[in-house]
């Protein structure tokens, strides 16, 4: 099992400190999160708590994913970074296969896709674009994005998007590789089809019972021999005998905020870099 660090609700100007941290101590991935906006209110509940009430504030700051990545990856030498998740089908599909494109060719293939369906209308209101077909238009937006990273001349003409004979320079020189979040079926069939899941909060248990339903689902689509990965956060481990508890729950990468352990959730920069290179010490070195 690797280890990732995650960066959601850290101010921008630790994002670079953090991403130095995680890059000289033995990290595996940074992941950073996304939202286009933070309406003052919304009429669509958030789906990962009881009250449907969002875990931040307003006054909450969420740069741009891309642009962060591109500037993480350009003061790192072997960190990978990872959304988490991105609001794929807000966006378009050339857009997003330029960006990410773009920050896989600049990073030396250090980026990994994790893609959400969203859950906020309002978001998708902002940008024009639909909020009730958003899984269907994010699974063509795939597929186009996989044919604009070859770099080859491609087109594409399905019920979204049409897309004339073209080609994308600069390409990535390996997939990028593309990890589903979400819990419902729909989520973890998409997940199944693609290269990993990316879960919210679980106990080792509920992660084991979701990492065995997804192996079903890649059973019925023929692909248990495809390399899977798991980015999984475990409420109930802190310590190696749990982490090991969670790889055998068949997760690949426990994703985490370790300065929550050594010194809380409101610490400031300081407390946040001690906590990365505490948590290699204690955990990552004896792996």
């Amino acid at each position: 099992m690797e280890f990732c660090f995650s960066a959601t609700f850290s101010q921008p100007e630790e994002l670079v400190p953090l991403a130095q941290a995680g890059d000289a101590s033995g990290w595996n991935t940074m992941s950073v999160s996304d939202h286009l906006i933070n309406p003052v209110e919304t009429a669509s509940p958030y789906p990962y708590t009881k009250d449907g009430q969002r875990r931040w504030e307003m006054g909450t700051p969420w740069p741009d994913p891309w642009v962060t990545i591109g500037h993480l990856a350009a003061v790192t030498e072997r960190l990978r970074f990872l959304t988490t998740v991105y609001i794929l089908p807000a966006r378009t599909p050339v857009h997003v296969a330029k960006q990410v494109g773009t920050a896989a060719v600049l990073s030396g293939n250090r980026v990994g896709l994790g893609i959400g369906m969203g859950w906020m209308a309002e978001e998708f209101e902002a940008m024009g674009t639909s909020f009730a077909q958003r899984g269907k238009r994010a699974d063509e937006m795939l597929e186009v994005m996989r044919k604009l990273w070859t770099g080859e001349i491609v087109e594409h003409h399905g019920e979204f998007f049409d897309v004339p004979a073209l080609e994308m320079l600069p390409a990535p020189t390996e997939a990028v590789p593309v990890y589903v979040g979400g819990l419902s079926t729909a989520a973890l069939r998409r997940a199944a089809r693609h290269d990993g899941w990316v879960s919210d909060l679980h106990t080792i248990e509920e992660l084991a019972a979701i990492r065995q339903q997804i192996e079903q689902y890649r059973q019925e689509y023929d692909r248990t021999e495809v390399p899977f990965s798991v980015f999984g956060s475990a409420k109930d481990a802190w310590d190696l005998d749990g982490y090991r508890r969670v790889a055998e729950a068949g997760v690949t990468h426990l994703v985490t905020m370790p300065w929550y352990f050594y010194a809380g959730a409101t610490t400031d920069l300081a407390g946040k870099v001690g906590g990365i290179h505490q948590f290699a010490e204690d955990i990552i070195a004896h792996w």
